[in-house]
């Protein structure tokens, strides 16, 4: 018998984002609230100066006026990865970051 053994464990729910490292989660630090849907994380970015850009298909885009910084997210919300969280947090600095989920 024959059986394959992955490196990553198989991504679950835990989190708000399917498509993310198990039991991580992107959180509003002014807040503490995390990030469980694109409303809550439109809201916090308009917030910051943020504004939708450009209509794409596939993808969420913001644009802050004040800098060239894009972040782009996949529009459904369930393929939000590990990769697209630290794009939030790394061009909002000290206001977003990404945290272990708490145990459910």
């Amino acid at each position: 018998m024959v059986r394959r053994a992955d490196s990553d464990p198989p991504s679950n729910s835990r989190g708000g984002a399917g498509g993310s490292r198990p039991g991580k989660v992107l959180v509003h630090v002014p807040s503490g609230e995390v990030v469980t849907s694109y409303e809550v994380l439109e809201r916090r970015l308009r917030e910051l100066g943020w504004e939708q850009y450009l209509y794409d298909p596939c993808l969420l885009q913001f644009h802050q006026r004040s800098t060239v910084h894009l972040i782009s997210v996949p529009r459904d919300f369930s393929r939000l990865k590990l990769v697209h969280m630290y794009d939030v947090v790394v061009k909002t600095r000290n206001v977003f970051e990404v945290r272990d989920a708490a145990p459910a």
